[in-house]
């Protein structure tokens, strides 16, 4: 889905269910009503796939202004002061700020927003904010694992960026303007891309009917690893039991390696299961195809 700016994720969740008549929809990876680009949905049974998604990297393209904060680190926030003492008048020269977007690439610690759905004792972080309370997320883990800089022409500057998952871009936007003295927030955000998925191949919302065309599963677990099977033990699976593998099952490892979630694909490119390989052994977790009767 190409979601426009306004609703939000789950108001688009909300009108697919409408428009597709089921229940079974959910999404992949928040974006804020504000926020334009790539939102996957998933029907069915293929909702149970959330978690095998969530955790591909996201490539973003960003604006942001420079010369003011905001209490959410975008545009919907009240402006908290300029910044003052860093820059001259016209702003942050260009090759400053491609070096301090440089500085971003690779793992690092990175403070949420005060307005952000983490929890704090039980409720939303953003819940505590609007009430005017003072909120101090801890830092999390992420990665950059690319970021450059596509224009610039004080005090907006447009970046692209391709993070892990939990990496909050206002956050980027938030740590550029204070890297560089002036604070800043974004006033625009697109998801170009989530792993080998891309919003060019999206559907509108405008567009979305009982006639669209629906992706298989396997079209967006090409990060994991596959596993081919036999229709006996695409059965066997059925029943939640493990595989033994013959020598010649060997799984082919996706970007996310054999170490990770593996895919069991019985004949057809039907997607049975998806597990873990323990030696000559495949463990199912989640088990999409029931078994005949």
């Amino acid at each position: 889905m190409d979601k426009p700016a306004g609703p939000t994720s789950h108001d688009v969740v909300a009108r697919v269910r409408r428009i597709l008549r089921t229940r079974e929809v959910g999404h992949t990876g928040t974006l804020d009503p504000f926020a334009t680009g790539l939102l996957v949905l998933l029907l069915g049974r293929a909702t149970r796939l959330a978690r095998f998604l969530e955790g591909d990297r996201k490539q973003y393209l960003a604006t942001a202004w420079l010369g003011m904060a905001t209490t959410t680190d975008d545009v919907t926030g009240d402006p908290t002061g300029r910044r003052t003492g860093g820059p001259t008048v016209g702003g942050p020269e260009r090759s400053e700020v491609k070096s301090v977007l440089a500085s971003f690439v690779g793992p690092q610690r990175q403070r949420p927003p005060a307005f952000s759905a983490k929890q704090i004792g039980g409720e939303r972080s953003y819940a505590k904010a609007r009430r005017g309370e003072a909120v101090e997320l801890a830092e999390v883990d992420v990665v950059v694992h690319a970021v450059e800089l596509v224009e610039y022409d004080f005090p907006e500057l447009r970046f692209r960026a391709t993070v892990s998952a939990g990496t909050y871009v206002r956050a980027l936007a938030r740590d550029l303007g204070e890297r560089l003295h002036v604070g800043a927030h974004l006033t625009a955000l697109r998801r170009e891309a989530i792993g080998g998925l891309d919003v060019a191949d999206a559907v509108a919302l405008e567009a979305v009917g009982p006639e669209t065309v629906l992706l298989s599963p396997l079209d967006v677990l090409g990060h994991l690893g596959r596993l081919d099977i036999t229709d006996a033990q695409a059965q066997d699976l059925g029943f939640g039991r493990r595989l033994h593998l013959a020598p010649e099952q060997t799984p082919i490892a996706g970007s996310a390696g054999l170490s990770g979630w593996t895919a069991a694909v019985a004949p057809g490119g039907r997607l049975v299961a998806i597990g873990r390989v323990n030696g000559a052994e495949f463990r199912p977790q989640v088990v999409l195809e029931a078994a005949a009767s």
